[in-house]
Order: C-alpha cells, then sequence, then structure tokens
C-alpha cells in the first residue's frame, strides 16, 4: 500500500499529503468527515489502534490492563501515533515522502485538537479522548484536570523526524535527549490523561521513559546496522541519493559517537564483523548501564516516596514548558501544610500513576536478558517477545514496585 500511494506522487504531483498517508487504510472504515463521531467510530478508531499495538508494540499492548479503563483509549491513541511517526522511515526511504508524512502528522494533530479530525483511526481515537476530557474539565464542582498537550505531540513528531535518518547521537547525553523528548514524553502524555499534573510522578516517568528510549536505540542497533534488501520493483528509490538516503538504505550504527571512541569502536568494523566487532561489547555494555542507572534512580525515588520520604534530588526540566507546577494548588489538596501533608500527597499521586511507570517493567527485563548474554547485541533471544512480561508486571503493579 506505500508503494501504491508513493507511485500516485510521481504520476499525479499534485495529490495531497492527506491522501497520500491514508492510503494505508484500506481496511478502516472512515467515518464522516463532518458531524460528531458515532460510537461505532470510535470503535473501529479503538480496534485498529488495538491492533497496531498488539503487531508492532507488544509490551504496550499487554501493559494497557494495568491502566483505569477510563484511560486506557488516550494510552492507545498515544502509543500508536507513536507507532505512526515510528514507522514512516521504514516506510520511506525517499526524504521528500518522509517530510511529506511528518507533515501529514502534523496537520493531523492541529486539526484533531480544533475538534476537526482526519478521516485516521488514531486521529479519530484521539479526538474522542481530547473531547471526554474537556466534558470533564467542564462538569461543575470538579478541579478542572490538566488537558493533554498539542506542544508534546508536535515535540514527538519534530524529534522522530531530527533521528529518521538513522544519524548516530554525538553524545550519550544527546541520546537521553531523544529519549526524553520521545518515550517521557509519551509517559507525561499518559499521566495527563489520567488526569494528574504531578511533579513527582514527572520526575519519577522522566527516569523511566529515558530508560526505555536508550534500550529502544539498543534494540533497534541490529535491524538498523543490517537493513533487510530494498525492494527493487519499487520505483520510488533510486541509485545514490542523498547522505541520509543511503544512511537509511546501507545500515548505520546508532551508538553515541563519544561512547565508540571510547571503546574505540568503528562503524566499518559493526558491518564487517558484526557481534565480534572489536570494542561493540563494551559500547554496549556503557550505554546499557545508563539505561539501568534510570531505573535505578526511578526504583529508589519510588521506594522513597512510598516511605514517606522525599524522591532525594532535584526535576531537572522542572519549569520547562509542560513542567511548571503550581506549589499552592499541591498544598490545598494535602491534610495540612506540613511535611506529613505533602508525604501524603506525594503518596497518593504516585499510587494514581502507577499503571503510567508500568513500561519500567519490560525495560528492566530486557536489560537483564542483555546482561545474561554478555551484552552480544545481536543475540536472536534479544528480539523475540518476553513471555514473562504478564506475570513479571502482574507481580510489579501488585508490589506497586518494578
Amino acid at each position: 500500500m506505500y508503494i501504491l500511494a508513493q507511485t500516485r506522487i510521481r504520476l499525479r504531483p499534485l495529490i495531497s499529503r492527506t491522501s497520500v498517508c491514508l492510503a494505508r487504510y484500506s481496511d478502516y472504515q472512515a467515518p464522516p468527515t463532518s458531524g460528531a463521531l458515532k460510537e461505532e467510530d470510535i470503535h473501529r478508531a479503538t480496534q485498529y489502534c488495538t491492533n497496531l499495538l498488539k503487531q508492532y508494540d507488544h509490551p504496550s499492548y499487554i501493559l494497557t490492563t494495568f491502566l483505569p479503563p477510563y484511560a486506557r483509549p488516550a494510552h492507545l491513541a498515544i502509543r500508536a501515533f507513536n507507532l505512526e511517526l515510528a514507522r514512516i522511515p521504514d516506510a520511506s526511504p525517499s526524504a521528500p515522502v518522509r517530510s511529506m508524512r511528518y507533515q501529514f502528522w502534523r496537520d493531523t494533530i492541529t486539526s484533531t485538537f480544533a475538534q476537526k479530525p482526519v478521516a485516521q483511526p488514531v486521529a479519530v481515537l484521539l479526538s474522542s479522548v481530547l473531547s471526554s476530557l474537556h466534558t470533564h474539565r467542564s462538569s461543575p464542582n470538579s478541579n478542572p484536570p490538566p488537558a493533554l498537550s498539542k506542544s508534546r505531540f508536535l515535540r514527538l513528531i519534530t524529534t522522530r523526524e531530527k533521528y529518521s535518518t538513522n544519524a548516530p547521537y554525538s553524545t550519550l547525553a544527546s541520546l537521553e535527549s531523544y529519549a526524553e523528548n520521545t518515550y517521557s514524553t509519551l509517559l507525561y502524555l499518559t499521566l495527563s490523561a489520567l488526569p494528574l499534573h504531578s511533579l513527582t510522578a514527572d520526575h519519577i516517568a522522566s527516569h523511566i521513559g529515558k530508560a526505555a528510549g536508550i534500550v529502544a536505540v539498543l534494540r533497534g542497533i541490529p535491524l538498523l546496522a543490517f537493513p533487510p534488501p530494498p525492494n527493487h520493483h519499487s520505483n520510488t528509490t533510486s541509485p545514490g541519493g542523498t547522505l541520509d538516503t543511503q544512511r537509511v538504505q546501507q545500515g548505520a550504527v546508532t551508538l553515541p559517537l563519544d561512547i565508540m571512541a571510547e571503546c574505540n569502536l568503528k562503524e566499518e568494523s559493526v558491518f564487517r564483523y558484526g557481534a565480534d566487532a572489536p570494542g561493540l561489547k563494551d559500547a554496549v555494555f556503557k550505554v546499557a548501564t545508563r539505561a539501568s542507572d534510570h531505573l535505578i534512580t526511578a526504583r529508589q525515588m519510588l521506594r522513597n516516596v512510598q516511605e514517606g520520604g522525599d524522591v532525594g534530588h532535584g526535576f531537572e526540566h522542572e519549569g520547562e514548558e509542560g513542567h511548571e507546577y503550581n506549589v499552592d494548588d499541591s498544598v490545598q489538596q494535602t491534610p495540612s501544610n506540613s511535611s506529613d501533608g505533602k508525604s501524603v500527597q506525594q503518596k497518593m499521586e504516585v499510587e494514581k500513576a502507577f499503571g503510567v511507570f508500568m513500561p519500567a517493567v519490560p525495560t528492566a527485563l530486557w536489560l537483564q536478558r542483555l546482561e545474561n548474554g554478555d551484552f552480544d547485541i545481536f543475540k536472536e533471544d534479544l528480539r523475540r517477545r518476553d513471555w514473562r512480561l504478564p506475570w513479571k508486571a502482574w507481580v510489579a503493579y501488585r508490589r506497586r514496585m518494578f
């Protein structure tokens, strides 16, 4: 279906971005472009997003059950949106087509937040979620909860597009920044859907998201270094092209350059020797250790709050867009303006947010498998689904500790 859509672009230059991107949803019966969404429209959109997660993001599909029922549609829409963005580079090796598809999603988010969703399942479900949150905010005798942030969705698009060419990260810090602007942002959006706007919950989610983002990059190294052969029957690609296009088609090593330099690891060695490349395991170890450090930090913060203490350190992103916190509002909700009241409030917040923290479980399981395999990133076992996840997730949720 992608090939057909891209072929139409070449034959009919005036075709719209919307037509290009909607060509993929042949099995999805779109709702009318005008009027209120019907229940069957929302049901079909929910089913589409659920199937998308089940096929391409199985851990998120499994973890849906640990969220409150009213927050699950938002979780499905947010994670499906992330998958749609993540799949663009694989389906669009041509830079102009990639750019068109990212712009399509910018336009889609803008129209969805204006309550004019396009006939696309993720947009339909997200529009339904936004309407539900708006209704809750408008209800009498209730504190208006925070709405989903349009700027966070746009930040996801911008970050995904920036790294869509598989260019290596200059430093480990830049990899963490990528994880913050993608995987941590997914958690912030889900927290907003609970709804919950909490310094403590956001702080813990930031560390979990950074760990999950780093692990996602590590998991993708074998596939990006040795991508499948191109489809020579497609007329959407041509020999040569830009450096970014060649990188997408020929493979790339996305480990941070500063870590590769420390370990004397060369990209060419990975292409030539694969798992036996000198310095590869050391580089993977260093990057995986940073992900593990974030999980350890999040786990210790959670334990401190549960024991009535403070998280232990400040939130580096406090004060940034989306991370403005009204201390007075939090104090009013506590039993007293004392440290005990603050501790009780923090406990209530992390209890409400714990379902959102659950991606820490599959992240920790994968890091453990990587360690058991002596940090051989090419081990086939690392790309298989972990059959232990449902059980481990249930235990973690029951104990309120990942």
